[in-house]
């Protein structure tokens, strides 16, 4: 039975945590982001973006300026400020989106094609570099924001222009080999098939994941020599098929490889064509790369890809805490990722993977003001080392302004301002409700609203405003406590199967249901095979992993030591604008002016303060741990 999401359309969030975050994005981040890509803020990296679109459509001269994929930045602006549009109108915004989608139209070529870079710089070079030159990832971002306006706010131009650039890819790989040097084309067309019910978009995107591996020499095949050229950060090596997941077919796939956010995009694209089209084989690929990431190659703060060694995945429990590079792209990605396989089958541990990427390492990426961003999210910041010595020059223990290549700062604003598709979904017969974060959605079995004290307290209530008989699934977080619902202020037995609480019943207009579960901190190990995390703890309390930060300890961070029978209190922080933050009473090893000794180790007790990850980095720039030692 299908089971597909509430359109963010038909959700309003009136969360305490995340309506701010909302506003911050509609109010701050995306007019930021706007003048970013004009080239208006002071200080900031570069973007040249908008220029780019203008030198194409023969408005300005001059010199292409950016990455290949310097497109993709404007085509993220603009779903974020579709999905900005739609929870709050704003006519000076949307005049400047029909005046950028316009530009858009302007320069797109007689047969549909698109793209600034090689419009502007080797138009005689279009289609012929798949494997570095990004025109499909740019295509596919395009569509999503075309899909965007439309499903969001009702603008239908630049759809018009994607379904034209759509049939455009379609003419020429429907019957001709190619493939996708960075998956994201895939994600596009399924959505554009969802929006308009064209096949051939959904064909085109199966066809793209299936060739995939195939012939894992295509690249190398197909690939023109150009030692003078670089097209990024770094040469992308034809031979190198793990890095794009071109070297095993996607059906065939059991382990994680290469660059993160490829294959997340990918994954996200296979959930949803498997969701479509009842693929057991795609489906079954999904849960065992699922299983993989999650088991063996994930950070405990959900984020992915280990090594900045190409931004890539490396081997099963190899997580550096210092090292780690948790592209913020990667972990908006996880979120694509474990949204698509709810609609495959309602499990929790999906929803539970959605959770952890939103609180922590998702969240993590963007600073509390809205105005700076990180691209790598490491669990450990030493300032005498991180982005100074070489192997850390990617770990930084602030947040920049922006980034030259810049994917992540709107990958971010369009999750957040997406966030109401993720949180329900339905089908004949029942409505499930995946995170506690308050909002009211209007169903098929009517409407619903949900008011939460989350993620500070594991309290909920639902309300059913119009009635009527379904099946309202809950979905109960893995790490809740003793479990209690109640309808109605009477207390109803409370099993869950497969992370959700089922309650059938003929609803009236005004039944209440709440839910309620403990919290207590838990303290997390890691598998013994992760090497950096061995005779330490991580703490966590409800959906948040904390961290320590050297603006709250005068000792090495490195020095502290929590016992294991330490009692750790939850407070409510006002220097942190009411978080919750933990508190205990650990101890430090004091510092000899040996650098080894015989000797044991002396300690003297210190005060432990922790605070949310999500929030680290936001006062005087010092070091961060997530893993603290034991006693």
């Amino acid at each position: 039975m299908s089971i597909r999401e509430i359109p963010m359309n038909k959700v309003r969030i009136t969360d305490a945590f995340w309506s701010p975050r909302q506003r911050l994005m509609t109010d701050v981040t995306i007019p930021y982001m706007e003048k970013i890509l004009r080239d208006e803020v002071p200080g900031a990296a570069k973007s040249h973006a908008i220029s780019n679109f203008r030198m194409a459509a023969g408005e300005e001269t001059g010199e292409f300026y950016g990455m290949v994929f310097q497109d993709s930045d404007v085509a993220k602006w603009l779903e974020a400020a579709a999905y900005s549009l739609a929870l709050k109108p704003d006519k000076e915004l949307e005049e400047r989106v029909d005046d950028v989608v316009a530009l858009i139209g302007r320069c797109q070529q007689p047969d549909g094609y698109l793209n600034t870079y090689f419009t502007v710089k080797e138009p005689q070079n279009r289609w012929a570099n798949l494997l570095e030159c990004h025109e499909l990832y740019c295509a596919g971002h395009m569509i999503e924001a075309g899909v965007a306006l439309h499903e969001a706010v009702g603008k239908d131009e630049l759809l018009h222009i994607c379904i034209r650039l759509a049939d455009h890819i379609c003419d020429r790989f429907l019957q001709e080999d190619g493939l996708p040097g960075h998956q994201e084309i895939e994600i596009g067309l399924m959505r554009l098939y969802h929006a308009t019910g064209n096949v051939r978009y959904r064909d085109m995107a199966l066809r793209f994941l299936d060739l995939r591996g195939q012939d894992p020499q295509w690249f190398k095949k197909h690939t023109p020599a150009h030692p003078n050229v670089r097209y990024g950060d770094y040469d992308i090596l034809p031979e190198d098929t793990a890095y794009n997941q071109s070297d095993v077919p996607m059906r065939q796939q059991t382990a994680a490889r290469g660059h993160a956010v490829r294959q997340l995009y990918m994954l996200t694209a296979m959930a949803d064509a498997a969701a479509d089209t009842n693929d057991a084989e795609i489906t079954a690929a999904c849960d065992r790369l699922f299983d993989n990431i999650t088991r063996k190659q994930m950070y405990v703060t959900g984020a992915i890809g280990s090594t900045s060694h190409r931004e890539s995945f490396t081997v099963d429990y190899d997580l550096p805490a210092d090292r780690c590079y948790g592209e913020t792209c990667a972990s908006v990605a996880m979120a694509f990722f474990a949204h698509n396989m709810l609609a495959i089958k309602p499990e929790g541990r999906y929803a539970d993977l959605m959770e952890l990427e939103l609180y922590n390492a998702a969240l993590a990426g963007m600073s509390l003001d809205g105005k700076r961003f990180f691209y790598v999210n490491p669990l450990a910041v030493d300032t005498s080392v991180s982005g100074i010595v070489p192997g850390y020059q990617h770990v930084l223990p602030q947040r920049p302004a922006w980034h030259a290549c810049a994917c992540c700062p709107p990958n971010l604003a369009r999750l957040i301002t997406s966030l109401g598709k993720y949180l329900w979904s339905a089908n004949d017969d029942t409505v499930y409700s995946h995170l506690f974060i308050g909002s009211q959605a209007e169903t098929k079995h009517g409407r619903i609203s949900m008011e939460s004290s989350y993620p500070w307290e594991g309290k909920a209530e639902y309300t059913i405003h119009d009635g009527g008989c379904f099946t309202l699934a809950i979905h109960i977080p893995q790490h809740a406590g003793k479990l209690q619902i109640c309808i109605n202020g009477k207390e109803v037995e409370a099993n869950a199967t497969d992370g959700y609480c089922h309650i059938h019943r003929n609803w009236q207009a005004g039944d209440r249901m709440s839910v309620a579960f403990d919290m207590p901190v838990r303290r997390l190990h890691a598998h013994p095979c992760v090497r950096d995390a061995a005779g330490k703890v991580a703490l966590a309390r409800g959906p948040l992993v904390y961290c320590v930060e050297g603006a709250d300890h005068a000792e090495a961070l490195t020095a502290l030591i929590l016992p294991d029978d330490a009692a750790i209190r939850p407070v409510v922080d006002g220097d942190l604008a009411g978080m919750i933050t933990l508190q205990a009473e650990g101890l430090v090893q004091k510092a000899s002016d040996q650098l080894y000794s015989a000797d044991a180790p002396q300690t003297s007790p210190a005060p432990i303060r922790a605070i949310p990850y999500f929030a680290w980095g936001n006062r005087a720039p010092g070091d961060m741990l997530v893993w603290v030692r034991e006693a």
